[in-house]
């Protein structure tokens, strides 16, 4: 990997960790335990149409480990990385289907997938499967929020011109 290349994917990393340790600083205003905006998301929205897939991967499993760790709380790995595998390879399949210019749609599914990892995680790890009547609450809070993330994600790529391929 060439020099270049990788000191942008450590910049994605350093800005999407940043987010997501801005983002935990911030009082979650619904009742409902691990509803989130999900910022550092735009960062991964991003790099799935601007990096090649093990680079995506590479940005998101360090932004997930090194989260976890300064954010202090391990356990949630569990969760978050379930939820960011079955995104990234929706996204990624996604890529091939749906346009940049309409990176908005591809941002509301991950973010439905990675509802659906965090359940499955939750299901397996608490092997509760009345957890499962949470699920429509994640859904619809991760279609908002993937959307939300989505549209900031197509605002932004315009205008990081030297992060193009």
């Amino acid at each position: 990997m060439k020099a270049k290349r990788l000191a942008e994917l450590s910049v994605l990393t350093a800005v999407s960790l940043i987010i997501f340790i801005v983002e935990l600083q911030i009082p979650n205003p619904f009742p409902i335990p691990g509803i989130k905006l999900g910022l550092a998301n735009i960062i991964t929205v991003f790099a799935v149409y601007h990096y090649r897939a093990y680079e995506v991967t590479m940005v998101v499993g360090i932004r997930l480990v090194l989260g976890s760790i300064f954010g202090g709380n391990i356990t949630a790995l569990i969760y978050s990385a379930s939820g960011a595998v079955l995104c990234l390879l929706g996204m990624l399949l996604l890529k091939k289907i749906i346009d940049e210019k309409h990176i908005w749609i591809a941002s509301i599914f991950g973010a439905v997938l990675h509802n659906t990892g965090q359940i499955i995680a939750a299901v397996i790890v608490t092997q509760t499967v009345q957890i499962i009547a949470y699920y429509p609450f994640l859904l619809v809070s991760g279609c908002l929020a993937g959307l939300f993330t989505g549209l900031c994600a197509q605002l932004i790529m315009p205008r990081i011109k030297f992060f193009k391929n």
